[in-house]
C-alpha cells in the first residue's frame, strides 16, 4: 500500500526500524533498497546508489579474508560477515536481471553504467591494497577480481546487459566502458580484457564507432594529429579506445585488422554520413598512439590501395586548406618511420605509385596526377626524415642511453639486396630514391648492412651506369664510415669460397672490380676509389690467385682480368707468389688452347707483372712457361709431340684424357721444390697405369695457328725477360741477362735434366765419347719440339746466358744452321766463323761436315765461358772481345777453301 512504501522510503533515508526505531542492519538497509528498487521506479538511482556501499563491503571482505589466509573475519566499523552480504549480492543481480530481461532498452543503458562504473571505482581503491596485484599483471589481476562474489556478480550483471541490446543498439552500453575506461584506466583494464574476449566483433566494432563519435563531438582538426598529448586532452576516449583494442590485439588481431580496414573504406563510399567522413583523420590519430595497431593493418591498408581507392582518397581530401594537408603528409611519413611490419611493400607501393605515368597505359583504372604527386611528395619527404633521424643519432658514450630505433629501417635490413636489384634498373626517379634510401640504410645499420650494399652492387651491376651507383654510394658512406673497402671485399672473398655466389655472379663481380681499378676520373669519385680499391684487392692476391684455375673458364678469366689490373703488395709471401705463378701459367696455356685474345691478352699482362714483382718471381714465371710448353699436351700448341718414356710405352689403361695437372690442382705444394715444378706431380694411380695425357699429333694445327702460338709464347717470355732492366735506354731487342739465364736454365732442365748444375768449363773430347746416348736422347728432344731452337735464339740474344745451354750433334741441314746462328748470336763464336751457316745449303754434306768440325775446333780451344764478357754500362750490355782468344785465323782455313772450291757459286760471299 502507499502508506507501507511511505514507510520504507523513510526507513531507508534514515537508516531506522519505522517500528521499533532501532538502526538497521546492513543487510536489512539493502533489502529495504531492494523493496523499493522494485516499487518505486523514482527511487532507482538511489537505490542503485546504495547498492554500491554494498558491493564495496563485500569486496572489502573478500580482501580480508585474502589476507587472513581464507578464514571469515568481522569487518570493523560495523561490517558485519561477508556471507551474509553474500546473499543481498546475489539478491541484487536476481532483481537487475529481471527487470533487464522485462525491458532491456529501458533498464540495460543504467544497469550497465552503474555495473561497468562501479568496478572502475572498486578497482581503483583497492589497487594500491596489499595483495593486490599490480595493473600490469593483467591475469593475476583478472584472477583476483573474478574470484570475488561481488566483482564478479558486477561483470555478470554487465555481461547480461550487454548481450541483451546487442541485436539493437549497444552503443550505450560501450559508451559507459570508454567513459570508465578513461578514469579508471590502467586499473581497469582487467575489465576491458574480459569482456573483450567474450564479445571481441561487438566491442571492436562499438569501441571504434564511439571513439569515432566522440572524435568529431570534440572537434579535432588534422593538425591535433602531430600532437598526441593536445589530442588526447581535446578527444579523451581516443585513449580508451587505443588501449582497449591493444587488450585485444594479442587474440583477436584478425578481428581488429576487419574492422579498421572495413571503417577505412566505408568513409570514402558517395553515401558517408558526417561521422564517417572524420574516419581517415581518427584512424590516423589511432596509429600514431599506437605502433601495435598500426604494424596490425599496415601490410593488408597498403594492399586495398587500388587505384579506384587512391582517387577517392584524393577527392576526399583535395578540398581540404593546404596546411591541414601538409599536416596529414607529416603524419603519414610519421607513421611510415615507426611502422615495421610490411615496410618493403610500403616503399615499393609509394615507389610505383609516384613513378610518372608511362607512354604504355596498362589496362584498367588510371591514377590522378594528384595521387602521384602526394607519393612523390611522401617520398621526398620521408628520405629527409629518415636522413634527420640516422645522422641525429651519433655514437652514445657508455653513460648515455641507446640511439632511439628507426622501424622502418629495422624492417628494411632484411632486403638491401632487393634495393640493390631494384636501384640497377635505373628507371628514372625511382632508383635515384631507393640509392639514396639505401645510402642510409648502409649508415644506420653500418658496418653489415653497408658492407652488403656496396658488395651487391659490384656484384650485379652489368652496364658503367650500373656500376658507377656503386662508386657513387661509396662516395657517400666513405665520410663517414671507416675501412669500407676491406670489409667489402673480405665480404666478396668469403661469399665465394663459401661458393653462395653463382659462377656468372663472380665472372660480373671481377669484370666490376677490375673496371672500378681502371677508372681514372668520372663523378662520384671514382677514381679515388680505384685507387683505394686496388690496395685492398692486393692483399688478397692468393685468394683471388686461387680462381685462376677454376673449372670454369670463364671464372679463370675474370679472376685473370682482376689480377692482370691491380696492383701487387709490396711483398708477398714466397708460398702465396709462388701458388700464383703455378696458376697463371696454368691458365696461359689454357686460353692458348682455346683461342681467347681477350683472355690471352689479360693473361700475358698478368704474367709480366708478376715478372716484375722480384728477380726470384721472374726466374720462376720463365722457367714454368719453358717447362710448360715443353711438357704434356701443351707441346703439341707449339708443333711439338709429348715424348714416351720407357714406363709410359709399356702400357695404359683408363680414360686417357685425364689431365695430370687437373688432378695434382689438389696437391699442389706452396714450397718452391728445386728441380721445377714439374717435379712435385705425382705418377698417377697405382693399378691405373699412368694419367698422363697421350701425345696429340701435331699434324692437327695448320701452321698459320702453330707460326701465330710460338710467336705468342715467344712475345710474353721477351716481355718478362725485359722487365726490371737498369738502364732504360737500351734496345728493345736486348733482354735482361738474368732472365735469359734462367730460361737457359730452364731448357736445360726440360731437354737435359742430368746436366743441370754441371761445370761450365767443356768437357774433353775423349769423355764426350761416352755421352752419345745422351746426345742421342738430346737430338730427339729438338726434333720432336721445333719451339727449342727459337728459345734457344732468345737465350742468345741475352748474353752471356747461352754459356748455361748443354747442346749436342744436331741431326740435319737446318738444324746446324739453326744452332751455329744461336751460338753466332750468343757470342760464343767470332763474326767470320758465327756466319758460316749462310753458305750451308750451298755445299755438299761432306763440306757443311768440315765447316762444323772447325766450329767445334774452335769452341774446344775457346771455352765459352761467361768470364769471358765484359759488362758496358753505357748500353747495359754484356759483349765479348774475341782478340784476346788470340789468332782466329787457323780456324778460318777450311772456310777459306771451301769458299775457293766453289767460287763460281759463292764468290759474292767471299768478301
Amino acid at each position: 500500500s502507499a502508506q507501507e512504501l511511505g514507510q520504507e522510503v523513510k526507513a531507508f533515508l534514515t537508516g531506522l526500524d519505522p517500528v521499533h526505531g532501532t538502526k538497521l542492519s546492513p543487510k536489512d538497509h539493502a533489502r529495504c533498497a531492494l523493496l523499493l528498487l522494485r516499487s518505486l521506479p523514482p527511487a532507482r538511482h538511489a537505490a542503485l546508489d546504495h547498492f554500491r556501499s554494498v558491493f564495496d563491503d563485500q569486496v572489502c571482505s573478500h580482501l580480508l579474508e585474502r589476507e587472513n589466509g581464507g578464514g571469515t573475519t568481522s569487518g570493523g566499523g560495523g561490517r558485519t560477515s561477508g556471507s551474509g552480504l553474500e546473499d543481498v549480492v546475489q539478491e541484487v543481480q536476481r532483481v537487475l536481471t529481471e527487470f533487464v530481461k522485462a525491458n532491456p532498452k529501458a533498464w540495460a543503458p543504467v544497469v550497465s553504467a552503474w555495473s561497468i562504473d562501479l568496478m572502475g571505482q572498486l578497482s581503483s581503491k583497492y589497487a594500491g591494497r596489499h595483495g593486490v596485484p599490480h595493473a600490469s599483471s593483467l591475469n593475476e589481476l583478472l584472477q583476483l577480481w573474478m574470484s570475488c562474489k561481488a566483482t564478479r556478480t558486477l561483470m555478470e550483471i554487465y555481461t547480461q546487459c550487454l548481450s541483451a541490446m546487442i541485436g539493437g543498439c549497444p552503443d550505450a552500453c560501450v559508451d559507459a566502458l570508454l567513459d570508465t575506461s578513461v578514469q579508471h584506466s590502467p586499473h581497469f583494464d582487467w575489465v576491458v580484457a574480459h569482456i573483450g574476449s567474450s564479445f571481441p566483433n561487438t566491442i571492436i566494432n562499438r569501441v571504434l564507432s564511439c571513439g569515432l563519435k566522440d572524435f568529431c563531438v570534440h572537434g579535432a582538426t588534422p593538425g591535433d594529429f602531430f600532437f598526441p598529448v593536445a589530442a588526447d586532452k581535446r578527444v579523451p576516449k581516443i585513449a580508451s579506445v587505443v588501449g582497449i583494442l591493444g587488450h585485444l590485439a594479442s587474440r583477436h588481431s584478425g578481428s581488429i585488422k576487419q574492422e579498421l580496414l572495413r571503417m577505412f573504406h566505408e568513409s570514402l563510399g558517395p553515401a558517408r554520413d558526417q561521422h564517417q567522413k572524420a574516419a581517415v583523420p581518427f584512424l590516423l590519430q589511432v596509429a600514431v598512439m599506437s605502433p601495435a595497431l598500426l604494424g596490425t593493418i599496415s601490410s593488408e591498408l597498403v594492399d586495398s590501395l587500388k587505384p579506384n581507392v587512391l582517387n577517392q582518397l584524393h577527392q576526399h581530401f583535395v578540398s581540404l586548406p593546404r596546411e591541414d594537408l601538409e599536416n596529414m603528409v607529416s603524419i603519414v611519413v610519421h607513421l611510415i618511420c615507426q611502422t615495421s611490419a610490411g615496410a618493403y611493400r610500403i616503399l615499393q607501393f609509394l615507389v610505383n605509385t609516384a613513378m610518372p605515368a608511362s607512354v604504355i597505359t596498362p589496362p584498367g583504372l588510371t591514377l590522378h596526377d594528384g595521387v602521384r604527386e602526394s607519393c612523390d611528395r611522401i617520398i621526398q619527404l620521408l628520405l629527409l626524415n629518415l636522413q634527420k633521424l640516422v645522422y641525429n643519432r651519433g655514437n652514445p658514450s657508455l653513460t648515455d642511453s641507446p640511439p632511439r630505433p628507426v622501424p622502418f629501417l629495422d624492417a628494411l635490413k632484411s632486403h638491401v639486396r632487393d634495393l640493390c636489384v631494384e636501384t640497377l634498373r635505373l628507371e628514372r626517379k625511382r632508383f635515384l630514391w631507393q640509392h639514396q634510401l639505401l645510402s642510409l640504410l648502409a649508415v644506420y645499420s653500418a658496418p653489415h648492412c653497408a658492407t652488403d650494399a656496396l658488395f651487391f652492387l659490384l656484384t650485379l651491376a652489368r652496364t658503367q651506369e650500373e656500376l658507377a651507383l656503386a662508386t657513387q654510394l661509396y662516395a657517400v658512406l666513405s665520410s663517414c664510415l671507416t675501412d669500407l673497402l676491406p670489409a667489402t671485399v673480405k665480404t666478396c672473398v668469403s661469399q665465394i669460397h663459401a661458393g653462395r655466389l653463382p659462377e656468372s655472379q663472380i665472372i660480373q663481380l671481377f669484370r666490376n672490380l677490375a673496371l672500378v681499378v681502371q677508372w681514372e676520373g668520372g663523378e662520384g669519385g671514382s677514381a679515388a676509389m680505384g685507387v683505394q680499391l686496388g690496395a685492398v684487392l692486393a692483399r688478397h692476391l692468393h685468394d683471388f690467385g686461387q680462381l685462376l684455375l677454376h673449372r670454369n673458364p670463364e671464372v679463370a678469366e675474370a679472376a685473370c682480368l682482376l689480377l692482370s689490373v691491380c696492383p701487387f703488395p709490396r711483398a708477398v709471401p714466397p708460398a702465396h707468389l709462388s701458388a700464383v705463378v703455378r696458376a697463371a701459367v696454368h691458365q696461359f696455356f689454357l686460353v692458348l688452347r682455346q683461342k681467347n685474345p681477350a683472355s690471352l691478352s689479360y693473361s700475358g699482362r698478368l704474367l709480366a707483372r708478376l715478372s716484375a714483382v722480384s728477380s726470384a718471381a721472374a726466374k720462376s714465371v720463365l722457367q714454368q712457361l719453358v717447362e710448360g710448353a715443353l711438357r704434356g699436351r701443351n707441346a703439341e700448341l707449339f708443333g711439338g709431340s709429348a715424348e714416351k718414356s720407357d714406363w709410359e710405352e709399356t702400357g695404359r689403361e683408363g680414360n686417357a684424357d685425364v689431365s695430370l695437372l687437373d688432378i695434382n690442382r689438389r696437391f699442389t705444394a706452396t714450397v718452391n721444390f728445386s728441380g721445377g715444378v714439374w717435379s712435385v706431380f705425382h705418377a698417377g694411380i697405382i693399378g691405373r697405369g699412368s694419367r698422363l695425357n697421350p701425345a696429340t699429333e701435331p699434324g692437327e694445327r695448320t701452321p698459320e695457328e702453330l707460326a701465330h702460338n710460338v710467336q705468342t709464347f715467344l712475345t710474353l717470355l721477351l716481355r718478362c725477360c725485359r722487365l726490371g732492366r737498369s738502364n732504360e735506354t737500351s734496345s728493345d731487342t736486348e733482354i735482361n741477362p738474368e732472365a735469359a739465364k734462367a730460361v737457359a736454365a730452364a731448357l736445360v732442365e726440360s731437354v737435359c735434366p742430368e746436366a743441370s748444375g754441371g761445370e761450365l768449363i767443356w768437357p774433353p773430347e775423349e769423355q764426350s765419347r761416352g755421352t752419345v746416348e745422351r746426345d742421342l736422347r738430346i737430338c730427339r728432344r729438338f726434333r720432336h719440339h721445333p719451339l727449342l731452337f727459337p728459345l734457344l735464339r732468345l737465350v742468345a740474344t741475352g748474353r752471356p746466358a747461352l754459356c748455361y745451354c748443354t747442346l749436342g750433334s744436331p741431326w740435319q741441314l737446318q738444324a746446324s744452321c739453326c744452332l751455329v746462328a744461336c751460338m753466332a748470336e750468343g757470342s760464343l763464336l767470332p763474326p767470320v766463323l758465327g756466319n758460316v751457316h749462310e753458305i750451308f745449303e750451298h755445299l755438299a754434306p761432306f763440306e757443311v761436315h768440315l765447316l762444323l768440325l772447325s766450329v767445334w775446333d774452335y769452341l774446344r780451344d775457346n771455352n765459352p765461358l761467361p768470364q769471358k764478357f765484359t759488362f758496358h754500362p753505357e748500353r747495359g750490355v754484356f759483349r765479348r772481345d774475341f782478340s784476346r782468344d788470340g789468332d782466329v785465323g787457323k780456324h778460318l782455313a777450311v772456310l777459306h777453301s771451301v769458299l775457293h772450291k766453289n767460287i763460281h757459286r759463292l764468290g759474292l760471299l767471299a768478301g
